[in-house]
């Protein structure tokens, strides 16, 4: 890489890699937990001050937002990818003009984002079952948190150039001030002025907008090629570099979506069981992704050290770190789903009160995130081989492993008259397909 290399940045290419992994996975980690928090926040102070009707319509509305993010963030791993790769490869003026392609990129998807989320609030929620007492609240918190997406869509990939070089710390820092932001205005909006769903989504939508203008501030004021250019010329619009961006990035983005889509019919099936079942799941569900960012993080670190590793050739050093990196993820993600399954109880009552709701929510807790550790092996081993250049292998195992398993299960599920346990038990039984068909995949590649 060229120059004006940062203090925040870390030399992938050379030195013990066991210490750099952890100094990159960790503010990675925080950083999950704290975008999370935003939601949760939300789950919390509507859960405690608006009631559980207000609980369940945050709720219903999870993956359904979730399905618009990643249809859209997946990008950003092709942003990470791209970069690194050129990094290693010491070519500074391609770093220049994939950071121009991505801040354009952001701007392209958050708008699509946004016409998307308005547009389908209604329908989609209705599609999924939620439930008629709750659907008004539902569809007025999505409109309201979708003005956000344009915003959280800027951070992702304005966080992504920076993960390329190294640099995790700044958009923690970032995330912290906007997670600060959001707790405030959410108590200011909910129990000073009784906004309810409103109000807590309108407290995301502004802490996102803050989140956003710290990233590319950072960006503006970076030394070296990742230092973004507020006067795009013509040739920053020419379509090669967004063409490799997307050629990594599109295959893991249709991998999200469609993952979030097969949730978004689970969902419907546990809609049916009224809502105090969808209250119960939101408020499990918490943990669920809280113990998955630090599996999340470590993937992601996977991705940047393996890109710039192998495009500087050094193919000893790309199976190092995938070596590390799942043991990482593994250890991590065992003792975190161990720790919440013990002390469920306590977790569970930060959200609710209500004793029918914390029935369903220790259900899906002891049947669900029991179990999220076996996710390690997959999640890892796709993220290398998008590392390596192949990301379209990984999205076809996940999809087909994962998410067309549980469209099976919840079509099949009335058929057989099991009860709520029995429904959730298909994200386990899914994660061990999908690590059988990513080990084959992987070692092949």
């Amino acid at each position: 890489m060229a120059k004006g290399k940062s203090g925040y940045q870390i030399d992938m290419l050379h030195g013990p890699l066991a210490g750099k992994l952890l100094l990159f996975a960790l503010p990675l980690i925080a950083s999950g937990v704290l975008q999370q928090s935003f939601n949760s926040v939300d789950v919390a102070v509507v859960g405690r001050f608006a009631g559980r009707h207000a609980l369940a319509a945050v709720g219903c509305t999870g993956p359904v937002i979730g399905l618009l993010i990643n249809l859209f963030v997946g990008i950003s791993v092709g942003v990470n990818v791209v970069i690194a790769n050129y990094i290693g490869q010491r070519n500074g003026q391609g770093v220049r003009k994939a950071v121009s392609a991505t801040m354009v990129l952001s701007v392209i998807c958050g708008v699509l984002m946004l016409l998307v989320g308005e547009s389908m609030a209604r329908p989609v929620l209705e599609l999924t079952g939620t439930p008629a007492e709750v659907l008004d609240d539902a569809v007025r918190y999505m409109r309201v948190f979708v003005l956000g997406l344009p915003f959280m869509i800027v951070y992702n990939f304005g966080s992504a150039i920076l993960r390329s070089v190294g640099d995790t710390r700044r958009p923690f820092y970032s995330l912290v001030a906007a997670g600060i932001v959001n707790v405030g205005l959410n108590l200011v909006f909910v129990i000073g002025m009784g906004m309810g769903v409103e109000g807590v989504a309108w407290g995301t939508v502004i802490s996102n907008a803050v989140n956003a203008c710290i990233i590319v501030a950072i960006l503006a004021h970076e030394k070296g090629d990742i230092r973004i250019n507020p006067r795009l010329r013509r040739s920053d619009m020419k379509p090669a570099h967004m063409k490799k961006i997307c050629a990594i990035g599109i295959p893991a983005g249709l991998q999200g979506a469609v993952f979030a889509l097969s949730n978004t019919f689970i969902l419907s099936a546990i809609n049916s069981f009224g809502a105090d079942a969808a209250a119960g799941s939101a408020t499990a569900i918490n943990y669920e992704f809280y113990c998955y960012f630090p599996l999340s993080a470590v993937a992601q670190t996977a991705v940047a050290f393996i890109s710039q590793n192998y495009g500087a050739g050094n193919y000893d050093r790309v199976r190092r770190v995938f070596r590390l990196a799942l043991t990482l993820a593994f250890g991590i993600s065992l003792v975190l789903n161990t720790m919440v399954v013990w002390q469920s109880d306590f977790f569970l009552s930060i959200f609710t009160t209500e004793s029918v709701v914390l029935a369903f929510a220790d259900t899906r807790v002891r049947t669900v995130l029991a179990f999220q550790f076996i996710a390690s092996y997959y999640e890892v081993a796709g993220s290398a081989m998008r590392g390596l250049g192949y990301s379209m292998t990984p999205t076809l195992i996940i999809i087909f492993g994962t998410c067309v398993l549980r469209l099976l299960w919840v079509f099949l599920f009335p058929h057989f008259n099991g009860g709520f346990a029995e429904l959730l038990a298909v994200y386990p039984a899914s994660w061990i397909l999908t690590d059988i068909g990513m080990f084959i995949a992987f070692h092949r590649v």
